[in-house]
């Protein structure tokens, strides 16, 4: 029977280290991550939406804007993210392509530029803690948040930093786009970076907002509004552990949505690492998904043949 997955990338899956974050760098682990991703289509019957993290792409985008500030224009954070979707699409466009016609698959893939609205009164909005760009001296920070209306923090001694709200994603605009690209047969690559942060007025008009969106939370929310029986998390590890980084660490194989959150209620996961993606995926499985899977790249074949990977069901 025919079944829809999501997979979200995670951000190793497009620059491994810091000594590898040029272009041709970033495509080529792309395209390794696509090698692995490729096989999955050996099965005529799945049809598959690729996500993907943006974090440090948006970051170089603002680093050159600030550098270039005396000469060009800044570039606001809604149109980095959408240069970035369309960078990283294409990687992923040409990366599937070669591997598909390696392989003999009869796929193509197609990227949408997709916008994700959130609520303008967001708690997030009021208390901005994502922090974006580089470091600054105080009186670079004092001069953005007086000229551009930049929320600024110290940070740990090591200088100041633009900080940007992280809301909560509501809907995803571009869904019936999805939608038609999966029924015309294509692997569809959308809400990349967790889509772009667009609020809406009372009379249902668009505006771009400061904001970037959590990548595994804007996944799940279009997993569930597709109505996917599937949602892979792709991440750094074969599985996701308990007491991570202690004598005590163990593996999980399996959890139900009922250990998930007992799990996330003793604080198993840390907040800028693996609590986001569990929150996902209770997210998904609370909004009826049947099954998701935490795992890495070279491991999805297996994991969703249920042989590795960390397995989370109702």
């Amino acid at each position: 029977m025919t079944r829809t997955a999501v997979i979200a990338i995670g951000g190793n899956s497009l620059i491994t280290d810091k000594e590898h974050q040029k272009v041709p760098d970033q495509y080529q682990a792309c395209a390794e991550t696509c090698r692995h991703v490729a096989p999955l289509f050996k099965d005529p019957d799945l049809r598959l939406v690729i996500t993907h993290g943006n974090g440090p792409q948006v970051g170089f985008i603002l680093r050159r804007s600030e550098l270039a500030s005396k000469e060009l224009h800044m570039v606001p954070l809604d149109s980095c993210v959408a240069d970035t979707q369309g960078a990283i699409g294409y990687h992923i466009q040409l990366a599937l392509h070669n591997e598909f016609r390696r392989l003999g698959i009869g796929k193509a893939a197609a990227t949408v530029v997709t916008q994700c609205v959130v609520d303008k009164d967001d708690v997030a909005f009021r208390k901005p803690n994502k922090p974006v760009g580089s470091f600054m001296p105080k009186e670079l920070a004092d001069h953005h948040r007086a000229v551009d209306g930049w929320d600024v923090v110290e940070d740990a001694g090591r200088g100041w930093r633009r900080v940007v709200a992280s809301p909560v994603p509501m809907s995803i605009l571009e869904l019936d786009a999805v939608k038609s690209l999966l029924d015309a047969g294509f692997v569809v690559i959308a809400a990349g970076g967790g889509g772009i942060a667009v609020v809406e007025d009372a009379e249902g008009m668009l505006k771009g907002a400061s904001a970037v969106i959590d990548k595994d939370l804007a996944s799940s929310l279009l997993a569930r509004q597709l109505g996917a029986e599937l949602l892979v998390i792709s991440t750094a590890v074969e599985k996701v552990c308990l007491r991570f980084g202690t004598p005590e660490q163990a593996d999980i194989e399996r959890m139900t949505l009922a250990e998930a959150r007992q799990y996330v209620k003793e604080g198993h996961f840390k907040p800028g690492s693996m609590l986001p993606k569990i929150q996902a995926v209770i997210d998904f499985i609370e909004g009826g998904g049947r099954e998701a899977i935490i795992t890495d790249p070279a491991h999805l074949s297996l994991a969703l043949a249920g042989k590795t990977g960390t397995h989370v069901v109702p």
